[in-house]
């Protein structure tokens, strides 16, 4: 069996890339520019085949999946950076025509790694114990939850008897390797003190993915029999309080824990300007926004997901709890210098 990950120089990419190889069932081929980044990669690469392309190049996906039985699209633009040409480019035309490629050239599965955030109501609420009969939204947030709905809705729409895809939907991926995610930005904001506290006195709860419970379901995924054209959440065992948590971990590495609420109509008001000041290609393309609608969404509402489809259908279970990834994640951050030298180099 041959896998191909795209994304491999990411840190999703690359635990999955990790664990393929280490696993010995799938021959790994990673589809990377030449300016990717590969370290992460180090202890395995020897046993990598590496596709030089780009998920925009035709060419490179038709090279890349010859010859391939399994897909794991982990690629994506991911922030609030980008134009919308920019973002269906990369997240929506790069995943129709990788799928395509991957039918022409006889791949039988196809795992695509999408998001939560495909359902997130640009107007809605707290979504609590949801499961995967939650509607799309009318009204996205931004353009990644609308681009990644659109390009999962075209994954499982080309499911087939002979091409079997899914979709998995980990939310706010996070643990040891993880170089530029939203825990680790976060907690960049808090050890500069410019982190607000935007739970306003109220709980916000989140199920949280531990990268090597995503990696799992990936891998659990692409084996089953049961996954054909459908959607599904993964998650890690604990609901998490989401304040509470980065309050914890910030009193762990010496930082303050947030306090200051800035005035919600104030904040709205910020938050409008700022989006709108980045719907102007010069700025969009050049520079992440200080805060969006999409942050304050993720740390003011409540999102927690039924994962028990992915237990029936192909025995998903966690295997890292919060506690003991949370001991690793620290104990890594150590190795690199502490939050602060990460975020440095975001």
């Amino acid at each position: 069996m041959k896998a191909l990950v795209t994304g491999g120089s990411g840190f999703l990419g690359g635990a999955l890339v990790r664990r393929l190889v280490r696993g010995g069932d799938y021959e790994v081929a990673v589809l990377a520019r030449p300016t990717s980044n590969l370290r992460d990669l180090a202890d395995v690469i020897d046993r990598v085949e590496i596709v030089t392309g780009d998920l925009t190049d035709q060419v490179s996906l038709e090279r890349a999946t010859k010859g391939v039985d399994v897909v794991f699209h982990s690629a994506a633009r991911v922030d609030d950076r980008g134009t919308r040409a920019q973002f269906v480019a990369e997240n929506v035309t790069a995943t129709e025509n990788l799928v395509r490629a991957a039918k022409r050239n006889g791949v039988s599965r196809f795992v695509f790694v999408s998001s939560p955030s495909a359902l997130m109501d640009r107007d809605g609420g707290d979504q609590i114990d949801v499961d995967e009969s939650l509607p799309y939204p009318r009204r996205y947030l931004n353009l990644y939850s609308e681009t990644k709905a659109a390009a999962e809705r075209f994954v499982l729409a080309s499911n087939t008897p002979d091409f079997t895809t899914c979709a998995l939907r980990p939310r706010a991926i996070w643990g040891a390797g993880d170089r530029s995610g939203p825990i680790v930005r976060l907690l960049g904001r808090a050890a500069e003190g410019t982190l607000p506290d935007l739970s306003y006195g109220k709980q916000v709860l989140a199920s949280l993915c531990h990268v090597e419970n995503i990696v799992e379901a990936c891998v659990l995924a692409a084996a089953s029999e049961n996954v054909g054209g459908k959607p599904y959440f993964i998650a890690d065992a604990e609901q998490t309080d989401v304040w509470s948590f980065l309050g914890e971990v910030a009193t762990d590495l010496g930082y303050p824990k947030p306090t200051r609420q800035p005035n919600r109509r104030v904040l709205d008001a910020i938050v409008a300007t700022i989006e709108t000041v980045w719907r102007i290609p010069f700025v969009a393309t050049r520079w992440s926004p200080p805060l969006s609608r999409y942050v304050v969404a993720l740390m003011t509402r409540s999102a927690t997901y039924d994962t028990s489809a992915a237990t029936r259908d192909f025995g998903y279970r966690p295997l890292v709890d919060r506690d003991t990834g949370l001991a690793d994640f620290l104990a890594w951050l150590e190795t690199q210098g502490g939050v602060t030298a990460l975020n440095a180099q975001i």
